[in-house]
């Protein structure tokens, strides 16, 4: 299961996407984070680098 991405939390600061091993992160039109639910594979990295816990794993 893809992590889940709080829209209303997210700055946009871009932090997970560089952590991300599989590159399932980047940033949409509007500057906040999105995730490719093919490439995520739940590792968690990206849930401890959001500095404003704007990702969980469900």
């Amino acid at each position: 299961m893809p992590v889940t991405i709080d829209k209303d939390l997210c700055i946009g600061c871009g932090a997970c996407t560089g952590v991300c091993p599989v590159e399932a992160l980047s940033l949409d039109d509007e500057g906040k984070s999105q995730c490719d639910g093919d490439l995520c594979i739940s590792c968690g990295t990206c849930v401890g680098t959001c500095p404003v816990e704007a990702i969980s794993l469900d």
